[in-house]
């Protein structure tokens, strides 16, 4: 990667762990701030980047709609559903990002892997959902587990930087499903530094699939 690259990372790094420190510490104002700062620096990142315009276009969309439920999640309990909504988007959109190129569900056994991993993540919360939310979160982590698949598809397809995006959606996939055992299951301490971490170098891996101009 080039130094550009790096300084924009080390730039999202460091707000990032403001973030973190700000969550931890319940520093909303200061959380409010980084938050969505460290995305927004991802997205600039992205769109320096070049490639295939419509995978482009794609990625740039799902960061957008991640800094949109990076928003509405500033507010847990009434931002959950718009935030919910919005991720649920930015998975949708990575998913034509990443069969661009590849057909959908090229190889089975990634669908059949994360599958396996959706169904256990679910059985693990499903006493903690409550029964309005059920059908939302079981449509979310349906389209998260397909982006994630589809991710390592491209990947054993293309292999190059696709393997950027395959890291991306597993590190994704574990990210929400933390939050998700957080919320629903058994709240931890350091919750917000294992949800926010994976998140951010998930994004940042997604960021780099896309090749330098």
């Amino acid at each position: 990667m080039t130094t550009k690259t790096w300084t924009w990372l080390a730039a999202a790094a460091f707000t990032g762990v403001m973030a973190i420190a700000a969550s931890v510490d319940g520093q909303w104002t200061l959380l409010a701030l980084t938050k969505p700062l460290t995305t927004i620096l991802l997205i600039a990142l992205a769109w320096q980047r070049g490639g295939d315009a419509r995978r482009r276009r794609a990625i740039l969309a799902g960061l957008v709609l991640s800094l949109v439920g990076d928003v509405a999640l500033l507010w847990p309990r009434q931002g959950f559903l718009p935030g919910l909504v919005a991720f649920l988007l930015a998975h949708l959109a990575y998913l034509v990002a990443f069969t661009t190129t590849t057909r959908f569900a090229a190889r089975w056994l990634p669908f059949a892997v994360y599958a396996v991993l959706a169904a256990l993540a679910l059985t693990g919360m499903w006493s903690g959902i409550d029964q309005p939310l059920r059908v939302p979160v079981i449509a979310y982590v349906a389209c998260l587990a397909s982006m994630a698949a589809q991710a390592a598809v491209w990947a054993m397809a293309e292999g190059g930087l696709a393997k950027r995006a395959a890291i991306g959606g597993a590190l994704f996939m574990l990210s929400d499903t933390l939050l998700a055992l957080n919320k629903f299951a058994l709240p931890f301490t350091l919750a917000p530094l294992a949800v926010l971490s994976t998140y951010w170098v998930a994004q940042a891996f997604i960021a780099t699939s896309l090749p330098r101009r």
